[in-house]
């Protein structure tokens, strides 16, 4: 049992790790969100994706900033401006997966939900890259400072 601790504490020491699993957390926020709006309601494809995206940005922005990255925000102008650079780092692969969907559904004909299943693994690529070096950088402390 002290082994499993170990190495659960291990992994959670490890932003990749923890990027890993929350970034699977928001991609089943968005999967099951799309799914959803599609089966239950019938809302057009991009409608559906454009309204699950959304959900999981605010999701993702939540999970990254607490969970993930440990935002080092500490005043609400601090975190405003951090939010309003996820979201704009969100908007720029909402558009990629936006498209990409569209352009495997329309024009390489496959089944929507397996585009949109595909398209997960270069959104969760490049949301990694611009969160951990655009969005939630980390302040280098300077000698003498208390970590």
């Amino acid at each position: 049992m002290k082994k499993i601790k170990e190495l659960i504490i291990k992994c959670w020491n490890n932003d990749v790790l923890r990027y890993i699993f929350f970034g699977g957390c928001t991609t089943l926020v968005n999967l099951i969100t799309y799914y959803a709006l599609r089966l239950v309601t019938q809302i057009n494809m991009n409608v559906a994706n454009t309204i699950s995206v959304a959900v999981a940005i605010l999701f993702a922005y939540f999970v990254n900033s607490r969970f993930v990255f440990l935002s080092q925000a500490e005043t609400y102008c601090q975190r405003f401006h951090e939010f309003v650079k996820f979201i704009g780092a969100r908007l720029s692969t909402m558009v990629i997966e936006v498209g990409g969907v569209w352009l495997l559904v329309d024009l390489m004909k496959m089944n929507d939900f397996i585009a949109k299943f595909v398209i997960q693994f270069i959104v969760l690529a490049l949301n990694y890259v611009f969160s951990k070096f655009l969005i939630f950088t980390r302040k280098e402390k300077k000698a003498g400072e208390e970590a």
